[in-house]
C-alpha cells in the first residue's frame, strides 16, 4: 500500500519548452504536472526550456498538487544545469529519466546536495529500462536514505517495451510481469508507483481500460500526455462512490463495541480483518483528499 493518500491519479506531462501549457496548467484538474525537459523538448531548446520551467514554478507549487519537473539524463550535457536550476526554483521533485542502478540514485543525490538543493525536495525515478526492473527492488531498498528521499517510480512503458523488443497491445501482456515486478518492490518500501503513458489520443475507451488495469494492479495514477486524458484517469483511480459506501461500513462496523477486541468480523456477509479497516481508512482518507484538491483547483480556474 503506498505510504500516503495524497492524489495522484493523473500526472501530466507538460513540454517545458511550451509556454502556453505552462500557462494554462494551473487551470488543470491533473493531480500532479510533470515539467519536462527531457524528451518533449530538442537539444537547442533545453536552455530556454529550463528557464521557462523556472520561471513558472512560483505560481504552480503555490497549491495541494505536486509539481515535478523531469530533468535531462544523468550522462547527458544539461543535467547538471537542470538540477542546479530546480535546487533554486524548488520543486515538489525532480525525476530522473533512465534510472536504472543502484550508483543512478547515488550520482542523483550527488548532484542535488552539490546544488544546495532543500532537504524536503523529492526524488521521483523513470522505471523505463531492463536493468531498472532487475534493480527495482535494490534501488528502493535505498530510497529514505540518505536525502533527498526516493519517493516515486514512474513506469516508462514505451521505453521498456523499445529495449525489450515487446509490442503494446490491449492487457499489455508483454509488460504486465514488469510492471507488476516494479510495483511489489515499490510498495515493500512504501514508494508511490505511477503506470506509464497511453498515446492514443482518440480512443478513450482503450485509455479507460489501461486506467482500470493499472488500478487493478496497485498503481496509484497513471501519467498522461495530453489535458483531454486528465477526467478518465481521475475518474478510474478515484475511490468509487461503492468504494465510499464500502469503507464506511467497514469503519463502522469495527466501530461497534461489541467488535472492539476481535481481528475479523462478518460485514454483509463477508470476512473482513484488520487490514480491511486499515484499507477503509486510507480509502476515506484518499477521497477527502481529492475532494480538497478539486475545490482548489476549481477554484483557480
Amino acid at each position: 500500500m503506498a505510504a500516503s493518500p495524497r492524489p495522484r491519479r493523473s500526472a501530466l506531462f507538460v513540454p517545458g519548452i511550451n509556454e502556453r501549457a505552462l500557462a494554462k496548467a494551473p487551470s488543470l484538474a491533473a493531480d500532479v504536472l510533470i515539467l519536462d525537459l527531457e524528451d518533449s523538448v530538442a537539444p537547442a531548446r533545453k536552455d530556454a526550456a529550463r528557464d521557462l520551467i523556472a520561471a513558472a514554478l512560483p505560481a504552480l507549487t503555490r497549491g495541494r498538487r505536486e509539481i515535478v519537473v523531469r530533468v535531462n539524463g544523468l550522462d547527458t550535457p544539461w543535467v547538471a544545469r537542470d538540477i542546479a536550476a530546480m535546487a533554486a526554483a524548488r520543486p515538489d521533485a525532480v525525476l530522473v529519466p533512465k534510472l536504472s542502478r543502484v550508483d543512478d540514485v547515488r550520482r542523483a543525490r550527488t548532484a542535488l546536495a552539490a546544488a544546495q538543493a532543500p532537504k524536503d525536495m523529492r526524488l521521483w525515478a523513470m522505471i523505463e529500462t531492463p536493468a531498472a526492473i532487475i534493480n527495482a527492488a535494490v534501488i528502493a531498498a535505498i530510497a529514505a536514505m540518505p536525502a533527498p528521499a526516493l519517493t516515486c517510480y514512474v513506469l516508462g512503458t514505451n521505453d521498456l517495451a523499445a529495449e525489450l523488443g515487446a509490442r503494446i497491445r490491449p492487457g499489455r501482456a508483454a509488460l504486465v510481469p514488469h510492471l507488476a515486478a516494479a510495483l511489489a518492490a515499490a510498495r515493500a518500501h512504501d514508494l508511490a508507483v505511477l503506470d506509464g503513458t497511453f498515446n492514443d489520443l482518440l480512443d478513450e475507451t482503450a485509455l479507460g481500460a489501461e486506467c482500470a488495469e493499472g488500478r487493478d494492479l496497485g498503481m496509484d495514477g497513471k501519467t498522461l500526455i495530453h489535458p483531454a486524458q486528465i477526467a478518465i484517469a481521475n475518474r478510474v483511480f478515484a475511490p468509487s462512490d461503492d468504494d465510499i459506501a464500502w469503507a464506511r461500513r467497514v469503519i463502522e462496523a469495527f466501530a461497534e463495541p461489541d467488535n472492539a477486541g476481535k481481528g475479523v468480523i462478518k460485514v454483509a456477509g463477508r470476512m473482513v480483518e484488520r487490514l480491511h479497516e486499515r484499507q477503509a481508512k486510507r480509502t476515506l482518507e484518499l477521497a477527502d483528499a481529492i475532494a480538497a484538491m478539486a475545490a482548489e483547483t476549481s477554484g483557480a480556474a
